[in-house]
Protein backbone atom coordinates (compact mmCIF):
# COMPACT_ATOMS: atom_id res chain seq x y z
CA UNK A 1 0.00 0.00 0.00
CA UNK A 2 1.20 3.49 -0.84
CA UNK A 3 2.23 6.01 1.80
CA UNK A 4 -0.14 8.43 0.05
CA UNK A 5 -3.66 7.63 1.19
CA UNK A 6 -6.45 8.81 -1.09
CA UNK A 7 -8.73 11.44 0.41
CA UNK A 8 -12.30 12.07 -0.77
CA UNK A 9 -11.90 15.79 -0.07
CA UNK A 10 -8.66 16.18 -2.08
CA UNK A 11 -8.91 17.83 -5.48
CA UNK A 12 -7.27 14.90 -7.29
CA UNK A 13 -9.06 13.35 -10.27
CA UNK A 14 -7.32 11.18 -12.87
CA UNK A 15 -10.35 10.62 -15.11
CA UNK A 16 -12.42 13.31 -16.82
CA UNK A 17 -15.38 12.65 -19.06
CA UNK A 18 -17.15 15.84 -20.04
CA UNK A 19 -18.29 17.52 -16.82
CA UNK A 20 -17.75 14.38 -14.73
CA UNK A 21 -14.46 13.78 -12.93
CA UNK A 22 -13.51 10.51 -11.24
CA UNK A 23 -10.84 9.08 -8.96
CA UNK A 24 -10.65 5.34 -8.08
CA UNK A 25 -9.97 5.98 -4.38
CA UNK A 26 -10.86 2.52 -3.05
CA UNK A 27 -8.42 0.74 -5.39
CA UNK A 28 -5.73 3.31 -4.52
CA UNK A 29 -6.40 2.61 -0.83
CA UNK A 30 -5.45 -1.03 -1.46
CA UNK A 31 -8.83 -2.78 -1.83
CA UNK A 32 -8.91 -5.82 -4.09
CA UNK A 33 -12.52 -7.00 -3.87
CA UNK A 34 -14.36 -3.68 -3.36
CA UNK A 35 -14.91 -1.02 -5.98
CA UNK A 36 -15.21 2.63 -5.12
CA UNK A 37 -14.81 5.79 -7.14
CA UNK A 38 -15.03 9.39 -6.01
CA UNK A 39 -17.01 11.41 -8.55
CA UNK A 40 -17.51 15.12 -8.98
CA UNK A 41 -20.27 16.49 -11.18
CA UNK A 42 -19.85 20.05 -12.39
CA UNK A 43 -22.85 22.41 -12.16
CA UNK A 44 -25.46 21.37 -14.72
CA UNK A 45 -23.76 18.02 -15.45
CA UNK A 46 -25.84 15.12 -16.76
CA UNK A 47 -23.03 12.87 -18.02
CA UNK A 48 -24.08 9.31 -17.14
CA UNK A 49 -27.18 7.81 -18.75
CA UNK A 50 -29.74 5.96 -16.65
CA UNK A 51 -28.34 2.45 -16.27
CA UNK A 52 -28.95 -0.96 -14.72
CA UNK A 53 -26.17 -3.20 -13.41
CA UNK A 54 -26.92 -6.89 -13.81
CA UNK A 55 -23.79 -8.07 -11.95
CA UNK A 56 -22.72 -5.36 -9.49
CA UNK A 57 -24.56 -3.77 -6.62
CA UNK A 58 -23.74 -0.10 -5.97
CA UNK A 59 -24.04 2.36 -3.11
CA UNK A 60 -23.82 6.16 -3.38
CA UNK A 61 -22.71 8.34 -0.46
CA UNK A 62 -23.32 12.05 -1.07
CA UNK A 63 -20.38 14.07 0.27
CA UNK A 64 -21.32 17.55 -0.94
CA UNK A 65 -23.98 19.23 -3.01
CA UNK A 66 -27.55 18.29 -3.87
CA UNK A 67 -27.67 15.89 -6.84
CA UNK A 68 -30.87 14.67 -8.44
CA UNK A 69 -31.32 10.91 -8.43
CA UNK A 70 -33.08 9.57 -11.53
CA UNK A 71 -34.58 6.05 -11.45
CA UNK A 72 -37.20 4.16 -13.46
CA UNK A 73 -39.73 5.42 -10.90
CA UNK A 74 -38.91 9.13 -11.23
CA UNK A 75 -36.63 11.71 -9.62
CA UNK A 76 -35.72 12.92 -6.15
CA UNK A 77 -33.21 15.40 -4.81
CA UNK A 78 -30.52 14.03 -2.49
CA UNK A 79 -28.72 15.89 0.30
CA UNK A 80 -25.24 15.79 1.78
CA UNK A 81 -24.86 12.66 3.87
CA UNK A 82 -27.55 10.67 2.03
CA UNK A 83 -26.73 7.02 1.35
CA UNK A 84 -28.59 5.23 -1.44
CA UNK A 85 -28.25 1.56 -2.44
CA UNK A 86 -28.72 0.32 -6.00
CA UNK A 87 -29.33 -3.45 -6.05
CA UNK A 88 -28.70 -5.52 -9.17
CA UNK A 89 -31.37 -5.50 -11.82
CA UNK A 90 -34.15 -3.11 -12.81
CA UNK A 91 -35.06 -2.05 -9.28
CA UNK A 92 -31.53 -0.61 -8.96
CA UNK A 93 -31.67 1.49 -12.16
CA UNK A 94 -30.10 4.89 -11.49
CA UNK A 95 -28.12 7.91 -12.48
CA UNK A 96 -27.12 11.09 -10.66
CA UNK A 97 -27.30 14.51 -12.30
CA UNK A 98 -26.41 17.96 -11.03
CA UNK A 99 -29.11 20.56 -11.63
CA UNK A 100 -27.58 23.08 -9.23
CA UNK A 101 -25.01 25.88 -9.56
CA UNK A 102 -22.50 24.15 -7.26
CA UNK A 103 -20.37 21.02 -7.80
CA UNK A 104 -21.65 17.70 -6.44
CA UNK A 105 -19.22 15.17 -4.95
CA UNK A 106 -20.14 11.57 -4.14
CA UNK A 107 -18.51 8.24 -3.47
CA UNK A 108 -19.89 5.34 -5.50
CA UNK A 109 -19.07 2.00 -3.87
CA UNK A 110 -19.68 -1.36 -5.53
CA UNK A 111 -19.23 -5.05 -5.37
CA UNK A 112 -16.50 -5.84 -7.86
CA UNK A 113 -18.16 -8.38 -10.12
CA UNK A 114 -16.69 -9.09 -13.53
CA UNK A 115 -17.72 -9.69 -16.18
CA UNK A 116 -20.48 -7.12 -15.93
CA UNK A 117 -23.57 -6.45 -18.01
CA UNK A 118 -24.99 -2.92 -17.93
CA UNK A 119 -28.28 -2.01 -19.55
CA UNK A 120 -29.11 1.54 -20.71
CA UNK A 121 -32.94 1.43 -20.98
CA UNK A 122 -33.43 4.95 -22.38
CA UNK A 123 -30.90 4.27 -25.15
CA UNK A 124 -31.96 0.68 -25.81
CA UNK A 125 -28.38 -0.57 -25.47
CA UNK A 126 -26.45 -3.16 -23.48
CA UNK A 127 -22.80 -2.94 -22.39
CA UNK A 128 -20.60 -5.90 -21.52
CA UNK A 129 -17.17 -5.53 -19.94
CA UNK A 130 -14.60 -7.88 -18.49
CA UNK A 131 -12.55 -5.24 -16.62
CA UNK A 132 -13.60 -2.31 -14.41
CA UNK A 133 -13.47 1.01 -16.32
CA UNK A 134 -10.54 2.56 -14.41
CA UNK A 135 -8.44 -0.60 -14.04
CA UNK A 136 -5.45 -1.04 -16.31
CA UNK A 137 -4.45 -4.49 -17.58
CA UNK A 138 -1.86 -6.33 -15.51
CA UNK A 139 1.51 -7.10 -17.14
CA UNK A 140 1.12 -10.23 -19.22
CA UNK A 141 -2.68 -9.90 -19.61
CA UNK A 142 -3.92 -10.79 -23.07
CA UNK A 143 -5.49 -7.64 -24.58
CA UNK A 144 -8.11 -9.87 -26.25
CA UNK A 145 -9.45 -10.67 -22.75
CA UNK A 146 -10.39 -7.02 -22.20
CA UNK A 147 -13.87 -6.83 -23.68
CA UNK A 148 -15.83 -3.59 -23.77
CA UNK A 149 -18.83 -4.19 -25.99
CA UNK A 150 -21.93 -2.08 -26.51
CA UNK A 151 -24.78 -3.10 -28.75
CA UNK A 152 -28.43 -2.36 -29.38
CA UNK A 153 -30.67 -4.57 -27.30
CA UNK A 154 -32.83 -5.17 -30.37
CA UNK A 155 -29.82 -6.77 -32.12
CA UNK A 156 -29.52 -9.53 -29.51
CA UNK A 157 -30.41 -13.06 -30.50
CA UNK A 158 -32.92 -14.45 -28.03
Amino acid sequence: MSDQRPNVFADVFTVERGRLRGEPVVRKAGAADLGGTLYELAPGADEMPLHIHHGMEELAIILSGRPTLRTLDGESELSEGDVVAFPRGRRGAHTLVNRTDAPVRYLMMSTKVMPEVVEYPEQGTIGVSTRPPFERPAPGDDPADNLRLRFNRSDAIQ
